[in-house]
C-alpha cells in the first residue's frame, strides 16, 4: 500500500543542467505513473511556490539537477510548505554540492581524495596552481559542468568565456589517473560497482548524456575486495554527509589506490543513467526504482 497516490515531479529548472533535468523527470513520471501514482509534471520556474500551493501535492519527486535543484534550495523550499520530497534534506544536499566542505567530510573518515586547492578565477594561471596535470572544475556544480583537464602542453589563460564563466573561485585538484568509477546507494546499501570507458577524452558532460560515447562496464571488473572496498566508501560517504534516498559516488582508481571524486544527492534518472542502470543490475525494474524512492520521501522536520 503506497503512502501517496496524488504526487509531482519536479523537472527543468534553470541550471546548467535543464535540459538532463527535463528527461530525468519525463522518465521518472512515466514509471510513477506505471507504479499507479497520478502524477503532475512541473517544469519548475520562479513561481514553483505558487504553484505547489495550488497543486497540494501529497509527496514531491524531486528530478531537478545542479544549482537551486540539488544544493539545499529547492528543498527549503519544499520544507517551508511541509511537502515531503525525494532524495537528500537541505543539509545534506548543501554539504554534498560544496566540494570543499564534502572532502573534507569523507577525509575526517579516512576516505582518500585528490589532492587540491581553491583559487580565484582571474588568477587561475597566474602563477599556475600546481604542477600539471591537474583538472579545474567549479566549486559548486553537477554532470562534470565545467571540468577541464590542463595536460603538459595544453594552452590555457584566464581569459573565461567557456567553461568556467560566472564563477569568481574555482577548485584545482592533482589530476589521478586509471579507472572511472561509480557506486549507488540506495538506503543503507550500495548496488554494485560500474566502470566508465569513454570511447574519447574523459567522462565528460557529452560522455555522461550522449548515447554511444561511454562503455558502461557492469559490473567493473575487479577483485571482491576491490569492489567491497569502494562500495563501503560509497556508502560511508553518503551516511557522512547526511544523505538519504539515492545517492551516487564517483571514484577514480590508480593501481589499487581509491580516491573518492564526489557524491551526487541527485543522480540523474536518464535512459543513460547509472542509477537505474545498476538497479536493472540487481533486478529491479525502473518503475520499482521510482516507486522506492518516492515512498522513501519525507521532511526533515
Amino acid at each position: 500500500m503506497s503512502k501517496y497516490s496524488n504526487v509531482c515531479v519536479l523537472k527543468g529548472g534553470w541550471s546548467s543542467e535543464r535540459e538532463v533535468s527535463l528527461v530525468s523527470g519525463k522518465a521518472i513520471a512515466d514509471g510513477l505513473r506505471e507504479a499507479g501514482y497520478q502524477v503532475t509534471e512541473v517544469d519548475v520556474g520562479p513561481d514553483i511556490y505558487e504553484v505547489l500551493k495550488e497543486l497540494r501535492p501529497e509527496a514531491v519527486f524531486n528530478g531537478l539537477h545542479g544549482t537551486w535543484g540539488e544544493d539545499g534550495c529547492v528543498q527549503g523550499l519544499l520544507e517551508t510548505l511541509k511537502i515531503p520530497y525525494t532524495h537528500s534534506g537541505v543539509k545534506a544536499s548543501a554539504l554534498a554540492m560544496d566540494k570543499v566542505l564534502s572532502k573534507k567530510l569523507f577525509q575526517s573518515i579516512g576516505i582518500p581524495c585528490a589532492e587540491d586547492k581553491i583559487v580565484d578565477v582571474a588568477h587561475l594561471f597566474d602563477p599556475e596552481p600546481m604542477p600539471r596535470p591537474f583538472v579545474v572544475k567549479p566549486n559548486c556544480d553537477g554532470s562534470s559542468v565545467g571540468v577541464v583537464i590542463v595536460d603538459e602542453g595544453d594552452e590555457f589563460n584566464a581569459d573565461i568565456e567557456g567553461p568556467w564563466q560566472g564563477q569568481e573561485k574555482l577548485m584545482v585538484e592533482k589530476y589521478i589517473p586509471g579507472r572511472e568509477l561509480t557506486v549507488s546507494v540506495m538506503g543503507d546499501k550500495a548496488l554494485c560497482v560500474t566502470e566508465l570507458r569513454p570511447k574519447q577524452g574523459f567522462y565528460d558532460y557529452k560522455a555522461k548524456y550522449q548515447d554511444g560515447m561511454t562503455d558502461h562496464i557492469v559490473p567493473a571488473e575487479m577483485s571482491e575486495q576491490h569492489a567491497q572496498q569502494i562500495m563501503k566508501m560509497a556508502v560511508d560517504a553518503h551516511n557522512i554527509l547526511g544523505c538519504r534516498g539515492v545517492s551516487r559516488s564517483d571514484f577514480r582508481m590508480d593501481g589499487d589506490d581509491i580516491y573518492i571524486l564526489e557524491t551526487n544527492t541527485q543522480p540523474g534518472m536518464t535512459p543513460l543513467s547509472l542509477v537505474p542502470e545498476q538497479a536493472k543490475y540487481i533486478g529491479m525494474r525502473f518503475s520499482e526504482l521510482v516507486s522506492w524512492m518516492m515512498e522513501d520521501a519525507s521532511c526533515e522536520r
